[in-house]
């Protein structure tokens, strides 16, 4: 059993540890529940780049008057651009104190800051919105409020006039902000938990190729700086680097030490554990390696296809790997972006979505736990007109 509190003080832990120990006498027995093994426990020393205290070093004024920039970066220039669903900046620190009745104890601080705009175009009679954001554990390497910005128009901009496009099949390349929703769903199929329960495509897969050689996915909870990063997990196991999909290869699962036990396996330190109930499973910094091609070179090998820049709902099914999902980009003709294209469905299947990679991008880069480069890959169903 677990309990949490943000009462501090000598009674608050009392009530708290007390609360543990009356959970844990009511709760079913399962041979597989239970804290790490005593062998297993621990945590990464020194630091990790996580806390800085300049992200509470601006006055309230002073961050207002960022988010103020932002919006007026994203909004003026252009007559096109007619609203505004505002500019923010954000700052947030916390601490995660975690201890068991094994003797582990750890702690650890974050920080974190953020600027972000999402101006209004209109044309025709038709609206389009998009955004743009920066974040970082630090002020110091922020994006400038303008930059953000004027990418947050440029990106709204580039959607006014979409349309339809006839139901084909084409080649199809993700751009880095939807790319990384793909690593997602093969990371969820990797779930110790959907394994063990057979809801996965992935179940009894493992040493097997999944994917292309091209491809390798990992996650990594141990990069200084990193949005995932900590030094142990929700069970207090210490964080490490797991290489999930090497070469194509599904070389491990991503476990805590209930899924584990279930499999067979030792935990990989993915346990993540909310202020409430069982730790589930997490990922730190999870990423796939990149190419040595620009998005232009993708882009421009591409006769006739698709460039995606937004998903829309939810729709992979991780026991067949089906994947159908709502999206919205712009169209390719002979290696150049020509007209935004809108309401149309993209299906596959992730089985064959990750042998079918063409190209990878050389234009990894972290703007949360969760990063890809540019993907191409060769051919999926267009649903439009």
């Amino acid at each position: 059993a677990s309990t949490y509190t943000s009462d501090m003080s000598r009674e608050g832990i009392e009530r708290l540890v007390d609360g543990a120990i009356q959970l844990a006498k009511i709760t079913s027995e399962d041979p597989f529940a239970g804290l790490p093994d005593d062998s297993e426990m621990g945590k990464i020393e020194g630091d990790l780049g996580l806390y800085f205290d300049d992200v509470y070093s601006l006055p309230p004024e002073e961050r207002i008057e960022q988010a103020r920039r932002a919006e007026k970066a994203a909004t003026e220039g252009d007559a096109r651009i007619t609203n505004s669903e505002g500019g923010t900046f954000d700052a947030a620190t916390g601490r995660k104190v975690l201890a068991n009745s094994l003797g582990f104890l750890g702690d650890y601080r974050t920080s974190y800051c953020g600027i972000s705009a999402v101006p209004i175009a209109e044309q025709d009679g038709a609206m389009q919105r998009d955004y743009w954001y920066s974040s970082a554990r630090t002020i110091g390497k922020l994006d400038s409020p303008e930059a953000v910005g004027r990418e947050a128009q440029r990106r709204t901009l580039r959607r006014l006039g979409a349309r339809k496009v006839p139901t084909q099949r084409v080649p199809v390349v993700f751009a880095p902000e939807v790319s990384k929703s793909l690593i997602g769903h093969l990371f969820e199929a990797a779930n110790g938990d959907a394994v063990y329960r057979q809801s996965s495509y992935l179940a009894g897969k493992l040493g097997e190729e999944i994917a292309g050689k091209n491809i390798t996915v990992v996650d990594d909870g141990t990069m200084v700086g990193g949005f995932g990063t900590s030094p142990f997990d929700g069970e207090g196991v210490p964080s490490r680097r797991t290489v999930v999909v090497d070469g194509g290869v599904l070389s491990s699962y991503v476990l805590n030490c209930y899924t584990a036990r279930k499999l067979g396996l030792k935990t990989t330190g993915n346990a993540s554990r909310g202020i409430t109930g069982n730790a589930g499973i997490g990922a730190g910094n999870l990423y796939l390696e990149p190419g040595d091609k620009s998005p232009r070179e993708i882009i421009g090998s591409v006769k006739r296809g698709l460039y995606v820049t937004e998903f829309l709902g939810f729709g992979v099914n991780l026991v067949t790997g089906d994947f159908s999902r709502g999206a919205s980009g712009l169209w390719i003709e002979d290696g150049e972006l020509t007209f935004p294209v809108e309401e149309i469905t993209l299906a596959g299947n992730l089985k064959e979505m990750f042998r079918n990679v063409g190209m990878i991008g050389n234009d990894l880069e972290w703007r949360s736990s969760a990063a890809c480069p540019t993907l191409l890959i060769e051919g999926m169903t267009l649903s439009g007109e």
